[in-house]
């Protein structure tokens, strides 16, 4: 866990805050004032990876950055488990303490089917939703497939089972501290510059010890296990969902989810939502393409104001 009043040589200046409702100790960002914006990172990363939208959209929204278990500067306990489910339980607690309302959900990695459990469970809470790099999917029945497929395609994934089998898995997520480039890079990144003494420091900092590394190895050992559950909206909530106002931005470079199997799984879920691919950035595209990223969202923000009807456009793609 990082210590709550780091800043990374001022790369992330925000205030820090927590909550004790999810049953430990959650930190998030909390900046600006306005419709709310809640950016749900993945694996292995936390909120930092925001911190560039985080500074351009807060002038304007209140931005909502949490750190999940085991990760950021939120605990890691050790009598949890760190399945899907639990991070949606997690979150759900987040956003009732706070009651947060008229949401734009803003997923990336596993942040999407966390941000998607959470609509699935509060549809009447959530306002919009934007994926970046991220699975915005329920438990469909085309969900199985497209995972599979995926899978066969991404060294990531590969490597997780394979290690899971072998029962290396652990040793080696257990020493995030030490392989997290290496792990950030098999994952997908383009802009080799980036990786300075301070950006290193930053994502390594949650994994300083094998205990503190619970999150980034249950989230691998789950998918390998079998172990995530994507929640299932009922009809009426699911029907809500798909009329919302919906962005997907891919980074087409991204070797871990591919977005010839994910982009078509948002596209079936938002018939309307609107999706651009962006050529130069990879899995981590909000590090790859900050600046692309942050007017798309200020842009589809503008054309869709909270409590206002839908303007639709044709999409870029």
């Amino acid at each position: 866990m990082i210590h709550r009043h780091e800043t990374f040589n001022g790369t992330y200046p925000f205030a820090a805050h927590f909550t004790a409702a999810p049953g430990f100790d959650m930190h998030y960002v909390d900046e600006g004032e306005g419709p709310v914006v809640l950016c749900l990172h993945g694996e292995p990363t936390w909120g930092y990876l925001f911190r560039h939208l985080t500074a351009q959209l807060c002038t304007n929204h209140r931005v909502i950055v949490p750190d999940h278990m085991g990760f950021g500067k939120s605990e890691t306990p050790a009598d949890r488990t760190y399945w899907l489910q639990d991070h949606i339980d997690n979150l759900e607690k987040l956003v009732l303490d706070l009651d947060l309302q008229d949401i734009t959900l803003v997923m990336h990695d596993f942040g999407g089917p966390m941000g998607m459990g959470l609509a699935a469970r509060h549809p009447d809470r959530i306002a919009r939703i934007v994926s970046i790099n991220a699975p915005a999917a329920f438990g469909q029945p085309t969900l199985g497939a497209t995972l599979e497929a995926n899978t066969a395609e991404s060294p990531w994934f590969t490597w997780v089972i394979r290690a899971a089998q072998e029962g290396r898995l652990e040793g080696v997520l257990n020493e995030s501290h030490y392989n997290i480039l290496s792990t950030l890079k098999l994952n997908g990144f383009e802009r080799n510059e980036l990786i300075t003494a301070t950006w290193l420091k930053a994502y390594a900092a949650p994994f300083a010890t094998p205990a503190d590394c619970r999150g980034v190895l249950g989230w691998a050992a789950g998918f390998a296990a079998g172990m995530h559950q994507f929640e299932n909206p009922d009809t009426i909530a699911r029907e809500k969902i798909s009329r919302l106002p919906a962005l997907c931005i891919w980074g087409s470079a991204d070797q871990t989810l591919h977005g010839k199997y994910f982009i078509p799984l948002f596209r079936s879920l938002f018939p309307d939502g609107q999706v651009y691919e962006l050529p130069q950035a990879g899995h981590y595209s909000p590090e790859d393409a900050p600046d692309a990223i942050a007017w798309l969202l200020s842009r589809f923000l503008g054309l869709n104001p909270v409590g206002k009807p839908t303007q639709h456009i044709i999409p870029v793609i």
